[in-house]
C-alpha cells in the first residue's frame, strides 16, 4: 500500500482494534498514543466495474411530463389539429374534454385514453394522431466546470460525453492543467475542472464513471448513457478546499487559507452532534474513482493522546454517526453523502441563477 503524500508526520490514527470486520482483505489503520509518526493508510476496495447496462441507451418507453408538447389530430378531420402542453398538474386540455391526467403515461397510453374520452362525444370512437413535438420532462443536470453550464432536456439517447459537448465542453483552462492549478493558485478569471472530483448521481447513488479516463484518455468504456434526473458535476480544481460531512452542525465545504487540521475543520463546521461517533472519523483522499481512506480516533485528539491530523486540500472530513464496520460500505456512504451535498447546493445556485433548458439529442417520435 502506498502512503498518502504529505501525511507521514501523523502520529496516532484510529483507535479501534477490529472496527472493520468482514471488509475482505482489507485492514483499517490503527494506532495507540506511543506510536511512531507515521500515517497509515488504507486503499478501499478497487470500484466496481461499470454496468454493462449503463453502456447501453435505456430500454424503458419515453413517459410523459410536464413540459411535454404534444401535437393532437382526430384523423379525418382537420379542424381538430392542436398543439398542446402537459401541464404543471399532468394534465393536457384538448377539445371540450376535461383535464386529462397524461403524467406518467406513454404516448401510447395517452393516445388510448384520448380516443377512450372523446368517444363519450363522437359517436364512433375516433382515431386519434398524437405526435411528441418538444421534450421538456426529461432533464438532466450539468453544472461545474463547463462553457454553459445548466439544466439539459433529453429528447433522445445521449451519452455522458454527448452531454458535456452540449455544455459547451469543459472551460478552457480544464483543457491543460498547470502546475499553477496544482497548487491551488485561483488566480484568473477561469478555472479548470478537477476530473479526479467529478462525479454524477443516479437516484441519490454516485455512478462508478472515471471522468478522468473518459474526458482525458478518452476511454468510451466510461461513456454511460445518461438517465432523466441524471446530476453531472465538474467541480473546480482552483478552489482549495476541504468538506466537512456527517454528524456535525453544519456540513459544508472549507475554503483552505492555509493549514488545517481535522479538529480545526470540525470546529468551524459548529462541532459535532452529540451522537456523534468520534472514534471513527473518516478521511477520504485520491480521487472519486479509487478513493483512500484513513480513520482518525478524534477523541483520543481531544483528550490529548494524540496528535491532531493535518489536511490537504480536497480532504473529505465525514464524521458518522455510528461505528462503521465494513470498510467499502463506509467509503460507499461517505461518497454518496458529499455527492448529494455538493449536489444540493451546485444545484441551488443553478436554479437561482434562472438556468435556462436546452435540449439534447433529437426529438422522439411516437
Amino acid at each position: 500500500m502506498k502512503p498518502f503524500s504529505r501525511f507521514a508526520s501523523l502520529a496516532a490514527l484510529a483507535g479501534l482494534t477490529g472496527c472493520f470486520t468482514g471488509c475482505e482483505t482489507y485492514s483499517p489503520p490503527i494506532a495507540r498514543p506511543a506510536a511512531v509518526p507515521a500515517f497509515a493508510q488504507v486503499q478501499a476496495a478497487p470500484p466496481e466495474p461499470l454496468d454493462p447496462a449503463l453502456l447501453r441507451p435505456a430500454e424503458t418507453a419515453f413517459l410523459l411530463g410536464p413540459g411535454d408538447q404534444l401535437d393532437i389530430e382526430i384523423m379525418g378531420d382537420l379542424s381538430t389539429r392542436a398543439s398542446v402542453t402537459v401541464g404543471p398538474d399532468g394534465k393536457i386540455y384538448y377539445y371540450m374534454l376535461p383535464g386529462l391526467d397524461v403524467w406518467g403515461r406513454t404516448l401510447v397510453e395517452a393516445r388510448a385514453l384520448l380516443g377512450d374520452q372523446l368517444k363519450k362525444y363522437i359517436r364512433e370512437k375516433p382515431v386519434v394522431a398524437l405526435t411528441l413535438r418538444v421534450v421538456a420532462s426529461q432533464r438532466v443536470w450539468v453544472l461545474g466546470r463547463v462553457n454553459s453550464p445548466g439544466i439539459y432536456t433529453l429528447a433522445g439517447p445521449t451519452t455522458l460525453l454527448d452531454a458535456v459537448a452540449q455544455a459547451g465542453g469543459l472551460s478552457s483552462a480544464s483543457i491543460t492543467p498547470t502546475l499553477a492549478t496544482a497548487a491551488g493558485d485561483t488566480s484568473g478569471s477561469s478555472e479548470a475542472a478537477d476530473l479526479s472530483r467529478s462525479f454524477i448521481i443516479r437516484k441519490g447513488r454516485v455512478l462508478p464513471v472515471d471522468f478522468r479516463q473518459l474526458l482525458r484518455e478518452g476511454a468510451l468504456a466510461q461513456n454511460i448513457y445518461l438517465e432523466a434526473d441524471d446530476f453531472i458535476f465538474l467541480p473546480s480544481a482552483r478552489t482549495p478546499q476541504v468538506h466537512i460531512l456527517g454528524a456535525v452542525v453544519q456540513p459544508h465545504s472549507e475554503r483552505m487559507n492555509g493549514a488545517l487540521t481535522v479538529v480545526q475543520a470540525i470546529a468551524l463546521s459548529g462541532g459535532t452532534d452529540r451522537e456523534a461517533f468520534l472514534s471513527n472519523v473518516a478521511i477520504l483522499r485520491g480521487p472519486l474513482a479509487h478513493p483512500e481512506i484513513a480513520i482518525v480516533a478524534v477523541d483520543e485528539i481531544l483528550r490529548g493522546r494524540a496528535p491532531d491530523v493535518r489536511l490537504e486540500a480536497g480532504d473529505i472530513v465525514f464524521v458518522p454517526y455510528a461505528p462503521q464496520r465494513v470498510l467499502t460500505r463506509y467509503v460507499n456512504l461517505i461518497l454518496d453523502t458529499f455527492a448529494r451535498t455538493v449536489g444540493v447546493n451546485a444545484g441551488a445556485r443553478a436554479v437561482s441563477g434562472s438556468a435556462t433548458p436546452v435540449t439534447i439529442g433529437v426529438n422522439i417520435s411516437p
